[in-house]
């Protein structure tokens, strides 16, 4: 068994730790993004600086910056400890050691926190979450949600998966899932049946292997594009 968490926790990562989790390309990069429970992750902020456009959303937007930096400050001891706890379950490479993960994850979470207040005033952090978005029907070229959806499978029943990237497949023309893991490094049990739903209602799937990998086993992504 590996890391457990009782329930969702603020937890983010840079837009070079995406680019390498959804394989994301220079082209993929200039399309219309969608950053689903996106949290306190610096994508939004880096791609906004870099002039491309995203929008992220999560529930956690609805508190001011002091608040999510409080949440973000009441969990880090939980998750580094959790982590040392389960050295085994990771890959010590680009990241090296659970004080340089903090570090690592701190920096991305300080970034966002920055950028918080302009890209509430601009739109680009919405308070919507899964599975109901506020968008029109392929609003969006790519979907992306990053250890929410298979992360948190103890929490989040298999109805809500299917909705989630049913939601997904709606407001873009494709979605991209990062890991199929759960938190605590298996392969999430809800992975086949949310997918044998999908393929039965006609979507097109792909496990696609990624050039990241933190969590052992963790370099697979899942990727959906709604019938044509």
């Amino acid at each position: 068994m590996g890391l457990k968490l009782e329930q969702v926790i603020p937890w983010g990562r840079s837009m070079q730790e995406y680019v390498k989790m959804f394989g994301l390309t220079p082209d993929d990069l200039r399309l219309a993004i969608l950053d689903c429970a996106g949290g306190p992750a610096s994508f939004n902020a880096e791609m906004t600086r870099q002039g491309y456009k995203t929008i992220s959303c999560d529930p956690v937007y609805q508190f001011t910056g002091d608040e999510i930096a409080k949440r973000i400050n009441d969990t880090y001891q939980i998750v580094i400890e959790g982590v040392q706890a389960n050295l085994d379950s990771y890959i010590w490479e680009d990241i090296q050691s659970p004080d340089r993960l903090g570090k690592v994850r701190m920096t991305a979470m300080h970034q966002f926190l920055d950028d918080f207040p302009a890209g509430l005033q601009e739109g680009r952090y919405l308070t919507d979450g899964l599975p109901v978005l506020p968008f029109n029907s392929n609003q969006f070229d790519l979907a992306l949600c990053s250890h929410f959806l298979f992360t948190y499978s103890d929490q989040l029943s298999e109805e809500f998966h299917l909705a989630s990237i049913l939601e997904m497949s709606r407001v873009a023309r494709e979605a991209r899932i990062f890991p199929v893991l759960n938190i605590s490094g298996e392969v999430s049990p809800l992975l086949e049946p949310v997918m044998n739903k999908l393929e039965m209602q006609g979507y097109t799937l792909e496990i696609r292997q990624v050039a990241y990998e933190f969590q052992k086993g963790g370099n697979q992504l899942l990727r959906v594009c709604p019938p044509m």
